[in-house]
């Protein structure tokens, strides 16, 4: 069911990024240009996807009426990846198994790309029709949030400032909860309150968003030592290059694996008070533990 569901709207997410920035009047072509090299540049589109299948869990249909801000939530990813990709962050070369955007339009015009992504995904949002106001502003109050100083700004600094020192666990948890768990959070409750779940409802998938967010990060942190570049799309052991506290590195990959197992399993009791509904959230949680990219 994982494969098929994924191909039933990875086509649908790609042709709508494809037409969200508006070339009209558009008075920097090569701004236009790095931001649509990463935007298209591919990926698994996990978080537009999640944002679908959440608003499945809660209303029973088709999560395809909210692609706008489920592709939002994938410009603010995007925005994000350039970001880390640069030299004064991860100072990495190659992203989804292309140059990243800095090596191919330059660290000005790649920061300015990101920018532009981050600040248009707003507006994107509020393209969205047949909801009501109250429930995009409640989307919107979701992402910028998690964008933000408290989410993945705040993760990165953390990051950051962390490199060449041995972090405690609180820290390297904290610091995955904002960097990369927060997306994953925003786009399963956004999904969520734009199908109008009640509380029950958004405490179950906020659960169920907060492990996955943790059993993400931890296969990431297993797949930075044992995958394979070609799969991954980037070069693998950048944590160890750059002398990053993981998972594996605070533990052990054993231990790592076995966390990971943990997360998927209170994931999934998370998700109990639904029905079949449901039934993608729980093949892709299970989907973490035997990814290899």
């Amino acid at each position: 069911m994982f494969k098929e569901y994924c191909e039933s709207k990875i086509p649908l997410i790609e042709a709508e990024l494809s037409t969200l920035l508006k070339t009209d009047h558009n008075i920097a072509p090569k701004l236009y240009d790095a931001m649509q090299y990463s935007l298209l540049a591919g990926g698994k589109r996990l978080r537009p996807i999640l944002l679908m299948a959440a608003a499945e869990a809660v209303s029973g249909e088709d999560g395809k009426p909210y692609i706008k801000p489920a592709c939002a939530l994938e410009m603010i990813h995007t925005y994000s990846l350039i970001h880390d990709d640069l030299p004064a962050m991860d100072d990495d070369d190659y992203r989804r198994g292309n140059l990243t955007n800095h090596k191919v339009f330059g660290e000005g015009i790649a920061i300015l790309a990101g920018d532009a992504l981050l600040t248009n995904a707003f507006e994107v949002v509020l393209r969205q029709e047949n909801v009501p106001a109250e429930r995009l502003l409640k989307v919107v109050k979701e992402f910028s949030e998690a964008a933000g100083y408290n989410g993945m700004v705040g993760g990165q600094v953390i990051d950051l400032l962390s490199e060449n020192k041995k972090v405690d666990i609180e820290t390297l948890r904290l610091m995955h909860q904002a960097k990369t768990g927060a997306l994953f959070r925003a786009a399963i409750r956004s999904g969520a309150i734009l199908a109008g779940a009640n509380k029950e409802e958004m405490i179950a998938l906020t659960e169920y968003a907060e492990n996955f967010g943790l059993a993400f990060q931890i296969t990431d942190d297993i797949l930075d030592v044992i995958g394979e570049a070609a799969k991954i799309g980037k070069p693998v052991g950048s944590d160890i290059k750059n002398n990053k506290s993981t998972y594996v590195t605070l533990y052990s990959l054993e231990k790592a694996k076995e966390m990971a197992n943990d997360a998927v399993a209170s994931a999934l009791d998370a998700l109990k008070i639904f029905g079949r509904e449901a039934e993608f959230l729980r093949h892709v949680v299970r989907y973490l533990i035997t990814r290899d990219h």
